[in-house]
C-alpha cells in the first residue's frame, strides 16, 4: 500500500514528457492511410489518368507494409529514437513530393516514398511506449496513444474532404509537414533505451521474399476489388507468387541468423493469437469505415456532409473505447477480458445490421457509435500483450508485426467485402458497369440521372447486398472473439 501511493505523479510526469513525441508520429501514420481517400476524385480530375488513381492509396499501403518490420528490426538493433527521426524525415520529404506532383505517375512514386517513412511511424511509436514505460502502466499509455491514432484514422476521410474542398488536394499532403517537423523536434524527449544493442546482421533475402509476398498480395487485393475488370491470368500469376514467396520466406526465417520475422515470436500462442486478432480488427473496422459511407450514400441517399455528421459517433467511439480500456486495464491489471466481451458486442451488432435491414437514421448513428466503442477494447490489449511477451531485444520487431497484421487485414477484409457486394449485385441481375461502380463510389448525380424507378431498384438491391456484407464483417469480429477468449495471458 505504501509503495503504490507515490507511483502516480511520476507516471503523469512521464506521460507529459513522452506522449506528444509518440502521439504525433502515430497520428501521421494512422491518418495517412485514410486521408487521401476523399481527395481521389479531385486528384483524378486535376491530373487525369483515372484508371490508375486508386494506386495513390495502394502504393502507400504496399510501402508501409514492407517497411514496418524493417523499422522494427532496425529499431531493435540501432535505437528506436534514431529510426523514428529517419521515418519522420522520409515521410516529410515524401509529403512535399506528393504535393508537387504534376501527374498521377509522379504522385504514385511520391506516395511510395512517403510510405517508406510511414511504415515506421506506428510501429516505432508503440515500441517507444514499451521502451519507456513499466509493464503495468503500458496499458494506460497505449490507451491514450491508440485512442489518438485510431481517432485520426477514422477522421481521415472527413479531414481530407475538408482540406480538399477549401485548399485543394495538395493541402492533404502539406498538412503533414508541421506535425512531422514538430515530431522530429520532440522525439528526443523520449528516454534512450537502457538495454545494450546486440550484434545484428540484416536479413536481406527475407526482405526480398517478404516484399514479393506483400506486393503481390496487395496487387491481387486491388484486382479483386474490381471484379468486372479483373484479369484472370494475371490474378492467377499473383496467387502463385504469393504462395511461393510465402513458403520460401518461412523456410528462410527458420534458417536465418537474424531473421526479419523471428520464429520464436510466432511459436508463442499469445503473440500469434494477438497478430490474428490484429488482422481481424483491421478487417472489420476498416471494412466498416470503407463500406458504411457507400451504404449511407446509396441506400439512404445522404450527401457527403450528412454522412460525415452521421458517422461522428463512430469516429469518436473507437477513441473513447480505447482510452477507457487502457485506463481500466492499467488500474486492475486485467486485459484479455475487455476484447473478449467487446468483440461479442461487435459481432452481434454488426450481424444485427444484416438481420434488421434499414434502421432509422436517428438509431443508426448511435448504433454505429456503440459498435465503434466496443471495437476500442481490442488494440491496446493486443499491443500490450505482444510487448509483454516479446521482451526487450525483439520489442520493435514484435510491435511492427501488430501494425503489419492490422494493415494486411484491413486490405484483405475490405477487398472481400467489396467483392461480395459486387457479386451479390451481379447474382441479382445487376450489370456491374462503370456507371454502377461510380455510384457505389459516391456519385449521387449518376444515381439521380437514371430515373425514379431505376433509382429505387438500385437502392433496394444495394440494401439487400449489404446484408451479406455485414454478415461477412461480423464473421471477422466473431473469429477475433474466439481468439480473445482463448488468449492464454489474461492479465498484464
Amino acid at each position: 500500500m505504501t509503495s503504490a501511493a507515490p507511483a502516480s505523479p511520476p507516471v503523469k510526469a512521464k506521460f507529459r514528457t513522452i506522449a506528444p513525441a509518440i502521439a504525433l508520429p502515430m497520428f501521421l501514420g494512422m491518418v495517412g492511410e485514410t486521408i487521401v481517400a476523399t481527395a481521389l476524385p479531385v486528384i483524378a480530375a486535376s491530373l487525369g489518368n483515372i484508371e490508375q488513381i486508386t494506386w495513390v492509396v495502394v502504393a502507400y499501403l504496399i510501402a508501409m507494409a514492407v517497411t514496418a518490420p524493417v523499422y522494427g528490426r532496425l529499431g531493435d538493433a540501432f535505437g528506436r529514437r534514431m529510426m523514428m527521426v529517419v521515418a519522420l524525415s522520409i515521410a516529410l520529404v515524401g509529403s512535399i513530393l506528393c504535393a508537387l506532383s504534376t501527374s498521377v505517375e509522379m504522385l504514385i512514386a511520391a506516395r511510395v516514398f512517403q510510405g517508406l517513412g510511414g511504415g515506421g511511424l506506428v510501429s516505432l511509436s508503440q515500441a517507444l511506449v514499451s521502451q519507456s514505460v513499466q509493464p503495468r502502466d503500458r496499458m494506460r499509455f497505449h490507451g491514450y496513444i491508440a485512442a489518438f491514432g485510431f481517432s485520426a484514422s477514422a477522421m481521415g476521410p472527413v479531414l481530407g474532404g475538408i482540406l480538399t474542398d477549401n485548399f485543394g488536394w495538395q493541402s492533404v499532403f502539406l498538412f503533414n509537414l508541421p506535425p512531422a517537423i514538430l515530431g522530429i523536434l520532440l522525439v528526443f524527449r523520449v528516454p534512450p533505451r537502457s538495454t545494450p544493442f546486440e550484434p545484428f546482421r540484416f536479413d536481406f533475402p527475407g526482405l526480398v521474399l517478404f516484399t514479393m509476398f506483400v506486393t503481390s498480395l496487395l496487387i491481387l487485393v486491388e484486382e479483386i476489388r474490381r471484379p468486372a475488370e479483373m484479369r484472370s491470368v494475371f490474378a492467377m500469376g499473383l496467387g502463385v507468387t504469393i504462395v511461393v514467396s510465402l513458403l520460401l520466406l518461412i523456410r528462410r526465417e527458420f534458417r536465418a541468423t537474424s531473421p526479419l520475422f523471428p520464429p520464436v515470436l510466432i511459436r508463442n500462442p499469445n503473440i500469434w493469437r494477438s497478430y490474428a486478432m490484429a488482422i481481424c480488427h483491421g478487417g472489420y473496422f476498416v471494412a466498416l469505415l470503407a463500406m458504411i459511407p457507400i451504404y449511407l450514400s446509396v441506400v439512404y441517399g445522404l450527401s457527403a456532409s450528412q454522412i460525415g455528421l452521421l458517422m461522428l459517433p463512430m469516429t469518436a467511439g473507437i477513441g473513447f473505447g480505447t482510452y477507457a480500456t487502457g485506463q481500466i486495464a492499467s488500474r486492475t491489471g486485467q486485459a484479455a477480458i475487455f476484447p473478449s466481451i467487446g468483440l461479442v458486442v461487435v459481432a452481434v451488432m454488426v450481424a444485427g445490421l444484416g438481420f434488421l435491414g434499414q434502421l432509422p437514421m436517428w438509431i443508426l448513428s448511435p448504433y454505429l457509435g456503440l459498435i465503434s466503442l466496443a471495437t476500442g477494447t481490442v488494440m491496446a490489449v493486443v499491443q500490450a500483450t505482444v510487448q509483454s511477451e516479446s521482451g526487450g531485444p525483439l520489442l520493435g520487431t514484435a510491435t511492427s508485426g501488430v501494425s503489419l497484421s492490422r494493415a494486411l487485414g484491413a486490405a484483405i477484409g475490405t477487398a472481400l467485402a467489396g467483392t461480395l457486394l459486387f457479386a451479390t449485385l451481379a447474382a441479382n441481375g445487376m450489370e456491374i458497369s462503370t456507371d454502377l461502380q461510380s455510384i457505389l463510389q459516391g456519385s449521387s448525380e449518376g444515381l439521380a440521372s437514371m430515373g425514379a424507378v431505376v433509382e429505387a431498384e438500385i437502392r433496394a438491391n444495394v440494401a439487400f447486398a449489404f446484408r451479406g456484407v455485414f454478415f461477412l464483417i461480423a464473421s471477422y469480429a466473431a473469429i477475433s472473439c474466439v481468439l480473445a477468449w482463448t488468449l492464454p495471458r489474461r492479465t498484464l
